[in-house]
C-alpha cells in the first residue's frame, strides 16, 4: 500500500488494462509520490461545458472523484490529462433512481432513506445484487479510462438494522478491489468496519482492500434537520480525526471533507477545517452540501 503512490507517477497506464493483474489494495507497490490535494467533482454543473473545459477545472487538483455514471471517457480523460488520478464515484450501499442500472437494482431495495430523495439501502446479503454492481463497476465505469474507484455509503451496515447486509458488503468490496486491480480503491466512512471489521458476520477488515478513505463531517456537517450547517461536536470530531490517523498511519492515503455555507468558505471556521485535516496527514476539502465545488483551501490564511 498504497496504489495511489503508484498512480500519481504512472498514470499513462489506464485501469482498464492494469485491471487483467489482480492484486488486493495491501500488495500494491508503495513507491511515488502522495497526493497533494482533493476535489469532488459529482456535485450539480461540475462537470459542465466542453471536456476541455472540465478538464482545466480540475487540473490544480492530484487527486479527484468524478460521478462513474455522468462523466464521459473524453471528460476523464481531460481531466487526467495533466496528472491528475480520477477515481469513479460508485455507491455500493445505496439504490438510485436517476442511475441507468436503477431498474435492474431496484428488486434489492431496504428501506429509503429520509435524507436524500429516491435512494435506498442496498440488501447486499444478496449475491445477485453483488454481481450485479461488480458487472457495472467493470463494464459501465472503468472502461471509461478511471484510475480506479470510490466507493460509498459501504457504512449502511454500520447500522444495527442492516447487520443482515455486512457480510454481503465484505465480499462487495473484495470483488471490487479484484475488479480495479493495480488501480486505487477508496471507500467513504464506516471506520469500524475498515478497520476491524465484524466477528460476528467473520467480515475481515475493508482495509486490506483499501488504498484510501474519506472521511465526511469532520469539523462541519449538514444538519437535514434543521437545514443548516453546523459545527461537528468535539466528541464526533475527536473521535473523526482519531479514525484518520488511524488508518493513515496504517498507509492509506486519507482525505476529509466538510460541508460548510459557502459565504464562509474562509473563514477562520473554514481555515480550523483545514487545519484540523492536515494535523493528522490528512487532504481536506471544502464545499457545500450538493458538492458544488467553490469551497476549496484557496485562503492563504489556512
Amino acid at each position: 500500500m498504497t496504489a495511489m503512490r503508484v498512480l500519481i507517477a504512472t498514470l499513462g497506464a489506464a485501469v482498464a488494462t492494469a485491471a487483467a493483474v489482480s492484486v488486493s489494495g495491501s500488495e500494491r507497490a508503495t513507491a511515488g509520490a502522495e497526493p497533494e490535494s482533493f476535489a469532488f467533482a459529482i456535485g450539480n454543473r461540475t462537470l459542465k461545458g466542453p471536456a476541455a473545459d472540465v478538464g482545466k477545472r480540475y487540473e490544480r487538483f492530484d487527486l479527484v472523484v468524478v460521478d462513474g455514471d455522468e462523466a464521459s471517457a473524453a471528460e476523464v480523460e481531460a481531466i487526467r490529462a495533466k496528472g491528475t488520478t480520477a477515481l469513479a464515484y460508485l455507491s455500493v450501499g445505496t439504490i438510485e433512481r436517476w442511475r441507468p442500472w436503477y431498474g435492474n437494482l431496484k428488486r434489492y431495495r431496504l428501506g429509503a432513506w429520509r435524507d436524500w430523495k429516491d435512494e435506498w439501502f442496498a440488501d447486499t446479503s444478496k449475491q445477485a445484487l453483488r454481481r450485479k454492481l461488480v458487472r457495472i463497476a467493470e463494464d459501465e465505469i472503468l472502461v471509461e479510462g478511471f484510475d480506479g474507484l470510490f466507493l460509498d455509503n459501504v457504512d449502511m451496515v454500520e447500522a444495527r438494522r442492516h447487520r443482515a447486509q455486512r457480510a454481503g458488503m465484505g465480499s462487495l468490496v473484495a470483488d471490487l478491489d479484484e475488479v480495479v486491480g493495480s488501480g486505487a480503491l477508496f471507500a467513504q466512512n464506516g471506520a469500524r468496519g475498515v478497520l476491524r471489521g465484524y466477528s460476528r458476520q467473520d467480515v475481515e477488515p475493508l482495509i486490506d482492500h483499501l488504498d484510501g478513505w474519506n472521511r465526511e463531517d469532520v469539523t462541519w456537517t449538514y444538519d437535514f434537520d434543521s437545514r443548516r450547517y453546523v459545527r461537528s461536536r468535539a466528541g464526533d470530531r475527536a473521535a473523526a480525526l482519531e479514525e484518520l490517523d488511524e488508518i493513515g498511519q496504517a498507509g492509506l492515503t486519507t482525505t476529509a471533507t466538510d460541508y460548510i455555507d459557502l459565504a464562509g468558505a474562509h473563514s477562520p471556521g473554514a481555515c480550523r477545517a483545514v487545519e484540523n485535516a492536515e494535523e493528522v496527514g490528512t487532504l481536506p476539502y471544502l464545499s457545500d452540501i450538493g458538492l458544488t465545488l467553490r469551497a476549496v483551501k484557496a485562503n492563504p490564511a489556512c
